[in-house]
């Protein structure tokens, strides 16, 4: 089995890193291995912590250096692993290289640095408009606000300068990162048009091949693979690759990504099919990560219509083989937060009408977690799980996935259904008094 990994959004979980620190405890008894923790760098937050201005340090809202030296070394006395973010597609219109950019002027070597054109070309940004901002006689490049800049990998300073700061990190003792927009970093050599620039969806940079997934990105996660083995023990690289499965699992191999993060089931609807397909694309493509839930999408009680669907998923993301990676306050079945339209902060709200906002609200403590997910996160090491996964839809939306001496069934339709022969390790509702799992519930069931 993989490890699970459970997400924190800082400023939502509790407020800063000290917060987090005391919060440990809590996370460390749910029984995961690993915490994911989303940027807490210098940043004017114009994309909540998605455009960084200083990359080596903590930003003064989520206290000090010394304060992230603390969490991280009570999250490995609880035996818990701490992988940060790293964002190195684009940084913060504040950072200094590129305000030294804009202070050199158009043509400067400064301006190299990340992309600017006299004459832009056609992309639009993922946050919806143009990806171009026009300063002078140059515009700049930014896939997602303007607020964001894209570097420019091709000019050889930006490699080193990342290189850097992925050993600044994993110096401190840091045990991963997580990368945003790995597919992103290299565009298409010069920055061609795209031939139909309306047919690229909003908030999917996969979209536009032009803009990611260039050759050249796969030497640089060789090297920082290099990097990452070169420490004892050796760190952990993971990338956000949201492409096809067969792309991404291009980013993931003993010398390249440890992890490329599956994206299927996040935006699958509840349905056996779409489940089905889902699955079958991510268990041809390992490893697989499992998750149903981050701080990009509703969370799953208000996008699947129920909290009992919420809590199938979640059983069924932690019975798979591989990782799975939870969202803070999923283990609690936490519901997409209504936020009034002038209270929004979300960069991709004014330009697209989507807002991630909802899933980025304080979490509610005291709290405890639902007893689904502990008991699930302390038996899934002992799962008789086989090398390979068999997807099957049968009766009423019964879907199930078998793997060696286990296997996962999802009751996705209007009524309930009949469970393998076997013993049923654990169900997300209780069976009905013939024995079978109700609609919206999941089950574990080994033996034959």
């Amino acid at each position: 089995m993989g490890e699970v990994v459970y997400q924190i959004y800082p400023r939502s979980f509790d407020r800063d890193l000290a917060g987090i620190t005391r919060r440990l405890d809590y996370v460390a008894a749910l029984g995961v291995d690993a915490i994911w923790l989303t940027p807490f760098y210098p940043s004017p937050q114009a994309d909540n912590g998605y455009d960084v201005s200083d990359y080596c340090d903590v930003d003064p809202r989520f206290g000090t250096l010394a304060g992230f030296d603390a969490l991280l070394a009570r999250a490995h006395e609880l035996g818990l692993r701490v992988i940060v973010d790293i964002v190195p597609n684009h940084c913060s219109s504040e950072h200094p290289l590129f305000r030294a950019a804009l202070a050199a002027g158009p043509g400067s070597p400064a301006r190299a640095r990340f992309h600017f054109a006299r004459t832009p070309n056609n992309w639009p940004s993922v946050f919806g408009g143009p990806a171009w901002t026009r300063v002078d006689e140059e515009a700049y490049l930014h896939l997602y606000a303007p607020e964001q800049p894209d570097w420019n990998w091709r000019h050889p300073e930006t490699a080193r300068f990342f290189d850097d700061v992925v050993r600044f990190w994993f110096d401190r003792g840091v045990d991963g990162l997580r990368i945003d927009v790995a597919h992103g970093l290299f565009k298409a050599p010069g920055l061609p048009d795209h031939p139909d620039p309306a047919s690229i969806p909003p908030m999917r940079l996969r979209g536009n091949p032009l803009a990611c997934d260039q050759p050249e990105v796969h030497e640089e996660y060789r090297r920082w693979r290099r990097i990452a083995d070169g420490y004892r023990p050796p760190r952990t690289l993971i990338g956000e690759v949201n492409l096809a499965p067969d792309r991404a699992a291009a980013y993931v191999g003993p010398d390249e990504l440890h992890q490329a993060f599956a994206f299927a089931f996040l935006v699958a609807p509840w349905d056996a099919s779409a489940w089905l397909a889902a699955g079958r694309e991510l268990s041809a493509h390992p490893p697989v990560t499992w998750v149903t839930e981050n701080h990009d999408v509703v969370r799953t009680p208000t996008r699947y219509g129920s909290p009992a669907r919420a809590g199938a998923a979640l059983l069924a993301v932690l019975g798979l083989p591989g990782s799975a990676y939870l969202y803070q306050g999923q283990e609690l079945g936490l519901p997409e937060a209504i936020v009034p339209p002038e209270e929004i902060e979300d960069p991709a709200y004014a330009r697209t009408g989507v807002s991630r906002d909802g899933c980025r609200q304080p979490m509610p403590w005291p709290a405890a977690p639902r007893p689904l997910a502990t008991s699930a996160i302390a038996l899934r090491r002992r799962l008789p799980h086989g090398d390979r996964i068999d997807w099957a839809v049968d009766g009423d939306q019964r879907l199930t996935a078998r793997c060696g001496g286990f296997t996962l069934v999802v009751a996705m339709g209007t009524g309930p259904v009949p469970l393998p022969g076997g013993a049923v390790l654990l169900s997300s509702d209780p069976l009905t008094a013939g024995g079978l799992l109700p609609a919206d519930a999941a089950a574990w069931v080994i033996g034959d």
